[in-house]
């Protein structure tokens, strides 16, 4: 990327001489009346639980259908209500609305704090709640894997049961909502958050409060959802259909308030870097030289603006039927089931793409890197990752192909659920493009990538087959789908998260990761995921259906080798965690200002990363792409603070970046 580093402090708020901080707490909000930690958080939930729940109990002994059901909704919704505002509370997320209520002086946006404590705190630097999103992920990832471990387990054998039936569907719907809730940040949270004001050349967030908040709501909605295991779990999957909702127990209401929760931070997150990269892109950084991450991440975040409401919504329906006897989905009392559905699918296929859109923008954003060469097509791969975006919303319904609903609709439904397929299949020719005729530089971040290409074709491919009624009425509710979605999701989604993490974190920590270690990680990553899932296609079409902890006997010989694949599979993420202790704690190798030679502008500042992200505000003069061109930048020359261009380059040349 061609810039200039002229200081332009008559620009935006964003660009404007940073104030000098404060000499204890970088990224921390000031203290207010409350201390800002994750011990406080923690003490601040159990405190508003046990409030909420006795205020529940109290309100709930006058109504004569709870003393007769022996259960009281009223005071688990309050509980775990009155607990996340106690986790706000306790961790500072509360300070800056109360001081403005009040009329009192809000705490100051950025401090210093140069220690490790700052990654347990509300923080407002962006690169710190990154971090925080990144150990975030992966407490969830650990968390979904070891019950689909479970799974598996179970699936050894069709008639020697470790787990009964309701504790199976119990593990089964935990684990599909928590691994569902983790991935719609996998990307966009930690990476997203990190990096997209340094790739824009802004010096912060367009909201620094609302991106730290929407980091603790994702922490808190994990809580509230783990927390249906200890009332008994909930048996509907992670969809939550209508009737078995409002027949489920208390746990069904840690799975709606769950979804509430994290829904309210997505929300927050999607508007806050929509919002950014709108309005704090540098001077010369037209549509046209924004990095296709970002392009990939302002189409997320519209969705998560956009779709994410409906769910909330639906979710409190769900919670008022619990406590408050009304009847949005209980159908003999005047509800109808199918609006959930509607609603949970509104949300639910935008979602897909939520997850899919930040793999693609991240992969076809290093590919250009290891390839040596423009990335091939980029305004083709813009106007597809919007074109996604807009055509999600008119696809829900092929979700409910054999719910009963009205057949007519299947034609229109199968029809826009096949139409997406061209602008996804836009973006994977323009990885495709990138690809001809490249010097690739095989680098564990580009290895990632194209295992992403590799797994989401046999995903995309499977997932025409099921546009189609006649195929989905067939395989409906059995292992293929399941198969399809994980190729899909899993098999992109994660690879591309582990791309990034590998291209980005010697930016990140300043460290490289260990070649050898990545290269193990990959290899048995890519060929047990591939081993666990594929045979499930074929478990699939011989009729295995999901959620069943039984089976025909003849399917065991292929379930004992997924589920051993699986346990593999599993082992690889555990070579990652090596990875991150060997090269971060044990044997750490410092990682060169620029070790890929990229022309990404967050790799022209200084590592580590200065608190307001450049000392100088960047002018942008051309795209991030211009490799293998006449004329092109010497990306070997790139150092610590050293931007490309030149002042009087840019005299002619900038153009209004909003």
């Amino acid at each position: 990327m061609t810039l200039t580093a002229e200081r332009l402090d008559d620009h935006s708020g964003d660009v404007a001489t940073p104030p000098k901080p404060a000499k204890n707490n970088e990224g921390s909000p000031r203290s207010g009346w409350l201390s800002q930690h994750l011990g406080t958080a923690i003490v601040g939930f159990i405190i508003g639980y046990v409030v909420g729940h006795w205020l529940g109990n109290y309100i709930g002994s006058s109504y004569a259908y709870i003393a007769n059901s022996g259960t009281n909704a009223i005071a688990d919704t309050l509980g775990l209500t009155l607990g996340v505002l106690g986790w706000f509370a306790g961790i500072g997320a509360l300070n800056y609305p109360l001081a403005k209520i009040v009329g009192k002086k809000p705490p100051q946006d950025f401090k210093e704090v140069q220690d490790w404590s700052k990654y347990f705190r509300y923080t407002t630097d962006h690169k710190v709640v990154g971090k925080q999103y990144v150990v975030g992920v992966l407490l969830f990832l650990f968390t979904g894997g070891l019950l689909a471990m479970a799974i598996r387990t179970e699936l050894l054998s069709p008639v020697t049961h470790v787990f009964g039936p309701g504790t199976y569907i119990t593990i089964v719907s935990e684990h599909g909502t928590i691994m569902m809730m983790m991935a719609t940040s996998v990307i966009i949270g930690p990476l997203g958050n990190y990096f997209v004001p340094l790739m824009i050349g802004s010096r912060r967030m367009a909201f620094p409060q609302i991106e730290a908040f929407s980091f603790w709501c994702f922490t808190a909605g994990y809580l509230v959802i783990f927390s249906a295991l200890i009332y008994g779990g909930f048996p509907t999957g992670w969809t939550g259909y209508a009737p078995l909702q409002t027949q489920a127990g208390a746990g069904m209401v840690s799975y709606l308030l769950g979804f509430a929760v994290i829904g309210l931070g997505m929300m927050s997150a999607g508007f806050n870097l929509a919002a950014t990269i709108i309005n704090y892109r540098a001077p010369g950084m037209t549509w046209s030289r924004v990095p296709i991450f970002v392009w990939a991440i302002l189409a997320t975040s519209a969705l998560l603006t956009l779709a994410t409401p409906t769910l909330f919504a639906a979710g409190l329906f769900g919670l008022l039927d619990k406590t408050a006897q009304t009847a949005f989905y209980v159908t003999e009392h005047g509800g109808s089931s199918y609006l959930w559905e509607n609603l949970f699918w509104f949300f639910g296929h935008p979602e897909v793409y939520i997850m899919a859109l930040p793999g693609f923008g991240l992969v076809a954003e290093i590919m250009p890197v290891f390839c040596r060469k423009p990335l091939f097509a980029y305004k083709v791969a813009a106007a597809g990752m919007v074109g996604v975006a807009l055509l999600s919303f008119f696809v829900w319904q092929h979700h409910l192909f054999q719910s009963g609903i009205n057949p007519d609709m299947r034609p229109l439904f199968m029809l826009t659920t096949e139409l997406i397929s061209i602008p996804t299949g836009f973006i994977y020719l323009v990885g495709m493009g990138t690809l001809y005729k490249a010097k690739i530089r095989f680098e564990i971040p580009m290895l990632f990538a194209l295992a992403l290409f590799f797994n989401f074709l046999i995903g995309g491919v499977t997932g025409v087959f099921l546009s189609d009624v006649p195929v989905d009425v067939t395989v409906h509710g059995g292992f293929f789908v399941l198969s399809h979605f994980h190729y899909t999701i899993m098999g992109g989604l994660l690879f591309a998260f582990m791309a990034g993490l590998y291209y980005w974190m010697p930016k990140m920590t300043g460290k490289m990761l260990n070649k050898r270690i990545g290269k193990w990680h990959f290899w048995t990553m890519f060929i047990f995921f591939n081993l666990t899932f594929f045979p499930m296609f074929i478990i699939g079409l011989l009729g295995q259906p999901r959620r069943v902890f039984e089976y025909a006997h003849n399917l065991q010989g292929l379930n004992d080798f997924s589920s051993i694949s699986a346990f593999l599979l599993g082992g690889s993420f555990l070579i990652f965690v090596w990875n991150l202790l060997w090269s971060l704690w044990i044997s750490p190798e410092k990682a060169p200002p620029n070790p890929w030679e990229s022309l990404g502008l967050e790799w022209q500042t200084a590592t580590p990363i200065p608190l307001h992200n450049f000392e100088r505000i960047p002018v942008i003069l051309t795209d991030p792409y211009h490799y293998s061109e006449e004329g092109a930048p010497d990306v070997a020359d790139f150092g610590d603070q050293q931007l490309v261009g030149s002042s009087s380059a840019a005299a002619g040349d900038i153009t209004n970046s909003n």
